[in-house]
């Protein structure tokens, strides 16, 4: 399984997805012979970098913001 192809988080997998619809546009009988298992292990092969871009920044964003708030509690600290 896969998550939602279609979402903004998604748009650098876009030419893969498409070929993966197209793949299965072609009926129930090619997809159970396998038909599509590359495209499909192409658009999870993508899906998964963009989950881990996204991760990282996540990561780095969360970092800056624990920093701050830090530097924050450190302020009301040293003026209490």
């Amino acid at each position: 399984m896969h998550p939602h192809l279609h979402t903004k988080d998604n748009r650098g997998c876009e030419e893969v997805m498409q070929i993966l619809d197209e793949c299965h546009a072609q009926g129930f009988l090619h997809k159970v012979i396998g038909g599509c298992n590359n495209a499909k292990r192409e658009v999870n092969k993508c899906l998964r970098a963009e989950r881990l871009e996204r991760t990282a920044r996540n990561r780095e964003e969360a970092k800056r913001k624990n920093e701050a708030i830090k530097a924050v509690w450190k302020e009301i600290d040293s003026n209490s």
